[in-house]
């Protein structure tokens, strides 16, 4: 029997050690060890990541690349993951994000093989990129969604924004949480935390209005433990600076050892979920998983995640008058509205079988 050959493409690698779309390959690789022998399976890492280079992981073949998959080298490193896929002769290719999106004409030209894009957030539109970086994002959005024979979309936010703005249709697949609880809690990271907490977990940028957060809490009397990459950029240093003093507050380093992420998560009483940009974001998903009451900035995408059913803010007096507001009662039905949400729609087990039957169709 002829196998179709499914490569992986956009990410860092796995096994995963970081960010969104690398848990998801690893899913999608676990997905594929326990259902499929009709595909084979590869994806594409970093050289540059990995100092060993096994050439298994599960059921998947690693295919390295010698260039960084994040930052001004991603075009390149897509691009060349691409142009090996087609010398390979795979059937199916799953692009992870939109940098190497502008040689999908090429691709095309070169190779009979299906292409399916998640595109990721509306990368373009973050305050992040400025000029020429802006420019290029954009101009690969719109490569991706008219050179991809399905464009897939985590959020129905991009859904329709997809739609209204290139008029395609847009196949949503959100993304698996219950990855959160898998590892036992490792009671060494809480040390030093308060007993409760609300929590705040994210990478230290502007459109994820950590600044906002900060500003509430710092008026109210209840404590935050505030988990991020704050030594990464200017901005980041002087939050962590303003506050690092303060009596109720914790800047905490970040985490990304799942047993340390465990123990925080599970002490925390609400989870302050700030992201503006993106799409589904795996912090909220993987946080929908512990009960808790989630309080997230009021964007389509963060609506759409937690079914309208959390509470939302768009300003520090907001947040601040949100927080004070919240009595038990509240609390407790939020919670287990985001934890029935969770287990109904962000299960990786969910996710796997829609991109395996996406794939398959294509």
């Amino acid at each position: 029997m002829s196998h179709t050959s499914i490569a992986i493409l956009g990410t860092v690698g796995v096994p995963a050690n970081y960010g969104g779309f690398e848990t998801l390959a690893e899913n999608l690789v676990d997905y594929h060890s326990n259902a499929s022998d009709r595909y084979a399976l590869s994806v594409y890492c970093s050289a540059k990541a990995f100092n060993d280079q096994p050439e298994r992981h599960g059921t998947a073949q690693l295919r390295y690349i010698r260039f960084d998959a994040n930052g001004a080298q991603s075009i390149t490193y897509d691009a060349l993951s691409l142009f090996d896929a087609v010398r390979r002769g795979d059937d199916r290719l799953l692009l992870l994000g939109v940098s190497g999106a502008l040689v999908l004409p090429l691709v095309r030209l070169m190779s009979r093989a299906r292409i399916i894009t998640n595109i990721d957030g509306i990368e373009w539109k973050r305050e992040k990129w400025k000029g020429l970086a802006k420019t290029v994002l954009r101009a690969s959005e719109w490569a991706a969604v008219r050179f991809s024979h399905q464009v897939v979309a985590d959020n129905q936010a991009i859904a329709d924004y997809v739609e209204q703005t290139y008029d395609k249709a847009c196949e949503v697949i959100a993304y698996g949480g219950d990855h959160a609880l898998a590892s036992e809690p490792d009671p060494a990271a809480v040390v030093g935390l308060p007993p409760r907490y609300a929590l705040a977990l994210c990478r230290i940028e502007p459109e994820n209005n950590v600044a906002m957060v900060l500003e509430a809490f710092s008026v109210i009397d209840m404590p935050l433990v505030f988990v991020g990459n704050w030594e990464k950029s200017d901005y980041g240093r002087k939050l962590k600076s303003r506050y690092a003093g303060h009596p109720t507050i914790t800047i905490h380093d970040p985490v990304y050892e799942p047993r340390s992420l465990r123990a925080i998560r599970d002490r925390a009483s609400i989870y302050v979920h700030g992201h503006s940009a993106g799409g589904t974001n795996p912090s909220l998903v993987e946080m929908m998983y512990f009960g808790v009451p989630v309080l997230a900035h009021g964007c389509a995408f963060n609506r759409h995640s937690t079914e309208n059913k959390a509470r939302y803010f768009e300003s520090a007096a907001e947040l601040a008058e949100q927080l004070r507001n919240l009595d038990t009662e509240d609390a407790d039905r939020i919670g287990a509205d985001m934890f029935e949400i969770a287990q109904r729609k962000y299960t990786w087990d969910q996710i796997g079988k829609a991109y395996f039957g996406l794939l398959d169709r294509a």
